[in-house]
C-alpha cells in the first residue's frame, strides 16, 4: 500500500513538474531561451515576426570557410539563417572577389532558432540579416583563436565628427557597399552615417540604389545587410518600404545635427525603470512552436552546401559553451524622412 502511494505521488510530481516547465520558461527572457539553443528547429525554413521580434525555423549555417569568405566569431553560434541569406551570402562574396576584394569576413547572422540574442543587437532576430565586415579577409585562414579577437577597423576619421578615414576608405570599399544594395532581394544596407555622406558625395554609379543604403548609430567596422520576406513567408512581419530618391536629404541631414547624440535629459523626480526583458510571449506565438521543436542529429546535417542546398559532409563548427538596440532598432524600423535640418558641426558624439 505504501509503495503504491509512494508511486502516486511520484507520478503527481513528475505531472507538476511538467506543468511547471512551460511556466518557467514563460517568465525567463527569451534571450535566455534562444540563447541556449545550440542547434535549429527541424521544421521548413520560415521566418516568423518582425527583424526585432520574432525567431526563425529550419535555419541553416553557413561553413565557417569558404572559397571567398571566413566566419568570425565563432564562439557566438550565430552563423545561421534563412536558406535566402545564406545563399545570398555565397554568392556576394564571389561577386565581390570581381571586384578586387580578396573575400568577406562574417560577422553575426542569427542563431540556430533566431529570437533574441544575449548581447549585442535587437535585430537578427528571423535569420534575414547579416553582419559584414570592412575588414577584408586576409590570405590565409585565420586560426580559432584570432577569429575571436581580431579587432574591428572603423572606417571614420576618430579626430573628427562623423568623418570618413581616406586613410582607410577605398573605391572598392564603396563598390561592394553598393553591390550589396544592388541585388533584388536586398531592402537595405546600413552603414554609419558618415560612410552614407561619403557615398552620396562620391558614388558615381546607379544613383537609384543609393536609397537602399540607410544610415544607422554605429556600423563604421561592418555593414548590415537586410533582405526582404521571402516570397510565401505569411509568418514575416515586413518592413516599411525605403521611402523613394537617393536619401541623401534631411534624412541625412539630421544625423550631422545634435539631436540624435544627445543623452536623454531624465525627468525630475522620475524613479528608475527597471528593464523588462522581452519574454516568449511577446513573440510570435509559432516561435513557442520553434523553439520546443526537435533539433537535427547535428549540426553538419544543416550547414548549407551551396546552390541552395545542405549536406552531411559540410564543413561545419559547433561553438561552446545590454544591447544598443531599442534605440537604434527604433530609427530604423521608423526609417522615413525627417524635417528639413541644415548639419551643425559638434564634437564626437557621446559614446
Amino acid at each position: 500500500m505504501l509503495s503504491r502511494l509512494t508511486a502516486c505521488l511520484l507520478t503527481a510530481g513528475l505531472a507538476l513538474t511538467a506543468l511547471a516547465g512551460p511556466l518557467a520558461a514563460e517568465e525567463r527572457p527569451a534571450k535566455e531561451l534562444f540563447g541556449a539553443k545550440r542547434l535549429p528547429a527541424r521544421m521548413a525554413a520560415s521566418p516568423y515576426g518582425s527583424y526585432a521580434k520574432g525567431c526563425i525555423a529550419g535555419a541553416v549555417a553557413i561553413p565557417t570557410d569558404g572559397p571567398s569568405w571566413q566566419a568570425m566569431r565563432l564562439s557566438r553560434n550565430r552563423r545561421w539563417g534563412h536558406p535566402d541569406m545564406i545563399a545570398l551570402i555565397e554568392r556576394f562574396s564571389q561577386d565581390a572577389q570581381k571586384l578586387g576584394w580578396p573575400g568577406l569576413l562574417l560577422g553575426d547572422i542569427s542563431q540556430p532558432r533566431g529570437g533574441p540574442m544575449l548581447s549585442g543587437h535587437a535585430s537578427h532576430q528571423v535569420g534575414l540579416d547579416a553582419d559584414i565586415w570592412f575588414t577584408p579577409m586576409p590570405d590565409r585562414r585565420l586560426s580559432a583563436e584570432e577569429r575571436e579577437k581580431l579587432p574591428f577597423t572603423s572606417m571614420l576619421d576618430k579626430s573628427k565628427f562623423l568623418t570618413v578615414d581616406s586613410r582607410r576608405w577605398t573605391s572598392t570599399h564603396a563598390r561592394l557597399v553598393m553591390k550589396a544594395a544592388s541585388y533584388p532581394q536586398v531592402e537595405r544596407v546600413f552603414v554609419n552615417p558618415a560612410i552614407k555622406k561619403k557615398l552620396c558625395e562620391t558614388w558615381q554609379g546607379d544613383r537609384a540604389l543609393l536609397g537602399k543604403v540607410r544610415p544607422i548609430y554605429g556600423h563604421d567596422e561592418h555593414f548590415h545587410i537586410r533582405i526582404k520576406c521571402p516570397e510565401g513567408a505569411a509568418g514575416c512581419k515586413p518592413q516599411a518600404r525605403v521611402p523613394a530618391g537617393d536619401g541623401c536629404d534631411q534624412s541625412l541631414a539630421w544625423w550631422f545635427t545634435k539631436e540624435p547624440w544627445a543623452k536623454p535629459t531624465p525627468k525630475k523626480d522620475a524613479k528608475p525603470v527597471k528593464p523588462r526583458y522581452v519574454k516568449l510571449s511577446d513573440l510570435p506565438n509559432a516561435c513557442s512552436t520553434v523553439l520546443a521543436s526537435a533539433s537535427p542529429a547535428s549540426e553538419q546535417e544543416v550547414t548549407y552546401q551551396g546552390n541552395g542546398g545542405v549536406s552531411s559532409t559540410a564543413l561545419a563548427f559547433s561553438g561552446g559553451g545590454e544591447s544598443p538596440a531599442a534605440s537604434i532598432e527604433s530609427v530604423i524600423a521608423a526609417d522615413t524622412l525627417l524635417p528639413a535640418i541644415v548639419p551643425i558641426p559638434i564634437p564626437r558624439p557621446f559614446q
